[in-house]
């Protein structure tokens, strides 16, 4: 087993006011030849958005986007037709495939939104750009690894053109878990959204993660109620 931490204080920080966003990975302006990607995990943006601001309509290609809203309303809008709302509890992807464009604002005029912004190099290019978008319930996670993502259509969860699972869990305080990896080879990147854990003898608290690849599964607990967001991806 390997083992690399990635605590939250050693991330990349953004602040520009309307956007204050932490980069787990190099990304815009914040550049770390050690910290590029973890295998196929290319970004993983902890964003903050003022009310009534955000992301004006940009293009994506050949990336899978996935957004997790931690709070907050996000308003999604894209070339596709797509015009929706997400919403703490939803999960939103887009494949932005032969090309995209899109725009990502504060639904609300009052209230900041705070979402997780996350990008998986896909395994085939040039596809055809889709949007999906779902709701999970909190129970459905409590103290259980919650499949959210994989690369297969009839799967619980969204897909996406990957091989790579993303999982939740939402584990009681002095509980215990283990995390069974879909494919040895694969590594799993275990980013604590909240509370704090031990995850194999590591001490994780709020927004800190750590990469694992060479095991077959964690083990983890938890010292207080924590939200866990757990990525399995291809390494090579």
């Amino acid at each position: 087993m390997i083992k690399k931490l990635i605590l939250a204080d050693s991330r990349g920080y953004a602040d520009h006011g309307w956007l204050k966003s932490s980069h787990s990975f190099s990304f815009a302006s914040y550049y770390n030849p050690d910290q590029m990607n973890f295998g196929a995990l290319r970004v993983l943006n902890d964003d903050w958005v003022a009310p009534s601001m955000g992301f004006g309509t940009h293009g994506h290609r050949d990336m899978e986007i996935i957004s997790i809203p931690l709070s907050g309303d996000l308003k999604h809008r894209d070339n596709m037709g797509n015009e929706t709302v997400i919403c703490s509890g939803d999960i939103q992807v887009m494949s932005a495939g032969s090309g995209v464009e899109h725009s990502e604002m504060n639904a609300s005029e009052s209230e900041p939104v705070a979402f997780l912004q996350i990008w998986i190099f896909p395994k085939v290019k040039n596809v055809t750009p889709r949007y999906d978008q779902i709701t999970v319930k909190v129970e459905d996670s409590t103290n259980r690894w919650q499949q959210i993502l994989s690369p297969n259509r009839e799967d619980e969860g969204v897909w996406i053109h990957q091989d790579a699972f993303m999982h939740l869990n939402h584990l009681d305080s002095q509980s215990s878990t283990t995390y069974t990896l879909k494919n040895a080879t694969n590594g799993v990147y275990l980013f604590v959204i909240e509370g704090e854990v031990s995850v194999e003898g590591e001490p994780l608290g709020r927004r800190d993660a750590i990469g694992i690849t060479e095991a077959a599964k964690i083990t983890l607990s938890a010292q207080t109620n924590a939200k866990l967001l757990a990525i399995e991806v291809p390494m090579a």
